[in-house]
């Protein structure tokens, strides 16, 4: 513990603004705040910079598309064609078959690209870091579209990210993935709240309990 203190004390500058503003998303987003976008895209560019240098390319590339999801996601929280009385738009759900098949169709291509990264590549932990890529992609435009089980991919995600964060030595950013398994829970409250709040007409074709099991 005291080393990751000290870690922070003496933190690059850059690193550690990217952490912060990373904090800043998660706990906007679980409060349904638009404002989590902006906080979104400037973290990620200094995160696409981070990576590339100690050889995590994936999760690089990961971030490249995370500025241009926070873009959409900007966008689309305030110019959707259905938004609430609020002004915002309306968390939705996934009946239980629209989410196997879509966690088949994802493990099934970060088995491929896996391999491809592991065989062709010097990315380090390849198969780990492409499935938590592959899964980060799909899951971040789920954010955008406010699917309420978002929050289940994201702890998986987060939990498998914060092992491969501290083998690459990059302590606050695998402590940042903890404290985001700890936001997503907050989230997943958080949204229950609100979609129950919802009125009926904004709400998806499937309950709560259908979406998540």
């Amino acid at each position: 513990m005291q080393a990751t203190i000290d870690y922070f004390l003496n933190l690059p500058f850059w690193e550690l603004l990217a952490v912060f503003l990373s904090i800043a998303y998660v706990v906007l987003v679980a409060k349904n705040n638009r404002w989590c976008w902006p906080a979104a895209f400037i973290s990620t560019l200094i995160f696409t910079i981070i990576f590339y240098d100690v050889s995590l390319l994936m999760e690089s590339l990961l971030n490249v598309y995370y500025m241009a999801m926070a873009i959409y996601g900007w966008y689309r929280w305030q110019n959707s064609k259905v938004l609430t009385a609020d002004n915002q738009l309306p968390i939705i759900t996934w009946p239980l078959l629209k989410h196997i098949k879509l966690v088949g169709s994802l493990t099934v291509l970060s088995l491929g690209l896996g391999f491809i990264m592991d065989n062709y590549t010097a990315a380090d932990f390849a198969y780990l870091d492409t499935f938590t890529t592959v899964f980060a992609v799909a899951t971040t435009y789920l954010v955008t579209i406010k699917l309420y089980e978002n929050w289940l991919y994201w702890i998986v995600i987060n939990s498998l990210s914060v092992f491969l964060y501290l083998q690459k030595g990059l302590e606050p950013t695998a402590l940042l993935a903890g404290f985001n398994v700890i936001m997503c829970i907050v989230g997943l409250i958080n949204w229950y709240r609100i979609y129950k709040q919802q009125p009926s007409l904004c709400k998806s074709e499937q309950t709560i309990t259908q979406g998540i099991g």
